[in-house]
């Protein structure tokens, strides 16, 4: 195949620009400091109510994350066997940025009080960055050549930096610009966040291809999947480095 035109290539890393704001300001910076900020004003305790039980803020914080995560693992399989047979990978990919975008964006009427709006929001977005990026993934093989996929990837990495980073530099301004209410440019900033996560987005749905249908959606759609994923990891055990790498690779994004 021949990799695809210099203006898909870069509408493609553009998704990356979108969407990693969400892993830096919702996820690293901005919102795990908010949300432990936020709850200990509202409930005077690091220790808060939420399902009849009482968490640690910042473990349930953790908790909310894994739970959005292990949901999304467990669609998986069936979303990338309809996207497929579909050949609709582009709505699936804009459903889940619309869903993230939205989440973060809402997050900007979380203030402690209302706790499973936060909780419920914060999922949201979570869902949506991982969903929308196996989608996204998705389209490398159909724009780029085996021998540029290695650069097209690392352009793509390196726009997710830059728009993730002057997005916080956004934010940081925004907390020193905007003094009195602590809470107040943080909240901005989410806000912020979904409004750049879906407009940069456009520019990548505008050029993405679209893909033909590869037949109608059939009852053994979910098994075909799992099926799926047995042949990957048949193929990834038939490779040492790569599996050591990816049992690293999982380990490490845990951790962080």
């Amino acid at each position: 195949m021949q990799t695809a035109s210099n203006k898909v290539i870069r509408g493609w890393a553009m998704y990356d620009w979108a969407n990693s704001v969400y892993n830096l300001v919702i996820t690293t910076t901005f919102f795990p400091i908010y949300f432990t900020a936020v709850t200990k004003k509202q409930f005077g305790s690091d220790l808060i109510p939420f399902l009849g039980r009482k968490f640690v803020n910042s473990s349930l914080y953790d908790y909310s994350l894994a739970v959005a995560y292990l949901f999304i693992a467990l669609l998986y399989p069936v979303l990338t066997s309809i996207a497929d047979t579909r050949g609709n990978k582009k709505a699936f990919m804009k459903f889940f940025c619309y869903m993230g975008s939205a989440g973060c964006a809402l997050l900007y009427f979380f203030n402690g009080s209302n706790l499973w709006l936060g909780i419920l929001c914060f999922m949201m977005a979570s869902m949506g960055f991982v969903g929308s990026l196996v989608f996204y993934n998705a389209f490398l093989p159909e724009i780029a050549a085996p021998e540029d996929r290695d650069r097209v990837s690392a352009k793509g990495f390196s726009y997710g930096y830059i728009g993730s980073v002057l997005l916080q530099i956004i934010g940081f301004l925004l907390v020193i610009l905007l003094p009195g209410d602590p809470f107040r440019a943080p909240r901005i900033t989410f806000l912020l966040v979904g409004i750049w996560w879906a407009s940069f987005a456009q520019i990548t749905f505008a050029v993405l291809p679209e893909t033909k249908s590869a037949g109608k959606i059939r009852a053994s759609i979910i098994a075909e999947g799992f099926s799926e994923m047995k042949k990957v990891y048949r193929e990834i055990r038939k490779l040492p480095v790569l599996k050591n790498f990816l049992r690293a690779f999982f380990f490490y994004s845990m951790g962080v």
